[in-house]
């Protein structure tokens, strides 16, 4: 009886240790799917967001991570770092262009293509990948004129011949496009069509093209459809079980929303230039604390900023000189330091990023303004300098220069005199009586010269 109670009790133990290797926290963490969306430009915020969201997956042995997507496209650089964690993930990724309304287009081609499953809602569109102007100065709106013969000066629609530059870059986008979808088994010859002519789709002709696996009306038909496909995931094949997972949200932390306002070139630009007024006011007026502490911050987060983006150093050596040249007109007005410091702040912030892409232009709506504001505030600065100096001084020694003192007593060539109240000593070249009245001409320490004030007068009148 003792033997049975302990082989009942040995196999109870061994039941739950059986049991315990199927726990309800590793089934749930197994079985999870996680999603995250990346809604507006691409950019290192975005890169920084995906990258998290896989490390997460993998920790957690997510069943799939699904990337949701709305974007207008963004900076190259941060989309290639997205399509290279996506192909090293060891957790599948389901691309997914959504809401309604919303779009996949420039980089967000690239990184759809990329995806493990890539699918659409109804009422998206993808596309227009073509590679956008490489830094530099901007060009000029419109194409060519028809002024031939019969012409009638009207826009031909034509575009004046690209340089080399575009064709390289026009030529690698081509070969990453046609790699990855080579790689997923998707239709190359049309994102090689997207690349070169700017060519978008609809969410169902995208179906139809072989650009996408299917259409899905929101996350649950999402891993319906996903269920049972075959993919590829870190050089192994794997068959999706998606059908009825529970669908978690990650949403992005402070510090991603944070460098999502920052890396806008034009937030990056204002907060550098308010870092370095900041730090001018602070050394003007030493004390002030406030203007120091918020122009180095701004300034450190002005730089991150910076630091984050491809940024073309000549440009940002401009814009860093034109500053230099405002911040000395101020305290050596010249006009030409004023207006050659806006100039070359213009022309810096122009050239400031090598890559431009949707959403990290450089705005001239903020740009103007900002270079305009600061040549307003130098030449306002200066202009009360200018005023002060050319006014008599109202403190020190030299505001005593002609002030008038009467003579306490005088002995030889000295004595004492009263000076605004004060009872000072007193040396002149000419004898002077006592209780007479006497101009001060110059101090030299606690010294007044001065000398009669009918002289004065008679020199004057001469």
């Amino acid at each position: 009886m003792r033997l049975a109670r302990v082989a009942l009790f040995a196999a109870a133990v061994a039941a739950a240790a059986i049991l315990s290797s199927f726990s309800p926290a590793q089934t749930v963490a197994g079985r999870v799917a996680l999603s995250v969306a990346i809604d507006g430009a691409i950019g290192p915020a975005s890169s920084r967001q995906l990258k998290q969201a896989l490390n997460v997956a993998a920790e957690r042995k997510a069943a799939v991570l699904i990337l949701q997507l709305n974007t207008p496209g963004g900076l190259v650089t941060s989309m290639r770092e997205m399509i290279a964690d996506i192909l090293a993930s060891p957790v599948p990724v389901i691309g997914y262009v959504a809401p309604a309304g919303g779009h996949a287009a420039s980089a967000g081609t690239y990184i759809l293509y990329a995806t493990h499953v890539a699918a659409m809602a109804p009422g998206t569109n993808l596309g227009a990948a073509t590679p956008v102007q490489i830094g530099g100065l901007p060009s000029l709106p419109g194409g060519e004129k028809d002024n031939g013969p019969g012409g009638n000066g009207k826009d031909t629609g034509a575009h004046a011949p690209v340089d080399a530059m575009t064709i390289k870059v026009t030529n690698d986008a081509v070969a990453l496009i046609r790699s990855l979808a080579e790689l997923r088994g998707r239709n190359g010859d049309w994102g090689e069509k997207a690349v070169r002519e700017g060519a978008s789709l609809s969410a169902s002709a995208a179906l139809d093209q072989r650009v996408i696996d299917f259409v899905a009306r929101d996350t649950a038909e999402l891993l319906q459809l996903a269920d049972g496909r075959t993919v590829e995931v870190a050089g192994k094949k794997e068959v999706l079980a998606t059908k009825g997972l529970a669908v978690e949200t990650l949403e992005p932390g402070w510090f991603i929303q944070l460098l999502a306002v920052i890396t806008n070139p034009n937030t990056a630009v204002i907060l550098m230039l308010v870092g370095f007024y900041g730090l001018v006011f602070e050394f003007v007026s030493p004390g002030a604390v406030a203007p120091g502490v918020v122009g180095a911050i701004c300034l450190v987060l002005g730089l991150y900023a910076l630091d984050q983006l491809p940024i073309n150093y000549t440009g940002l050596a401009l814009m860093l000189l034109g500053v230099a040249f405002l911040i000395i007109e101020t305290f050596n007005p010249t006009v030409v330091l004023g207006l050659g410091g806006a100039a070359a702040f213009l022309l810096g912030s122009t050239m400031l990023l090598q890559t431009e892409g949707p959403g990290f232009g450089v705005s001239w709506a903020v740009i103007g303004p900002a270079a305009a504001l600061s040549l307003a505030l130098a030449l306002l600065a200066g202009t009360y300098l200018w005023t002060a100096r050319r006014n008599p001084p109202r403190i020190g020694g030299e505001a005593m220069r002609g002030l008038a003192v009467d003579v306490l007593d005088w002995n030889g060539g000295e004595g004492h005199v009263l000076a605004l109240g004060e009872r000072w000593r007193a040396k002149a070249d000419e004898p002077i009586a006592p209780g007479g009245s006497a101009e001060v001409t110059a101090v030299s320490g606690l010294v007044l010269t001065v000398r009669r004030r009918d002289a004065a007068n008679d020199g004057a009148k001469r």
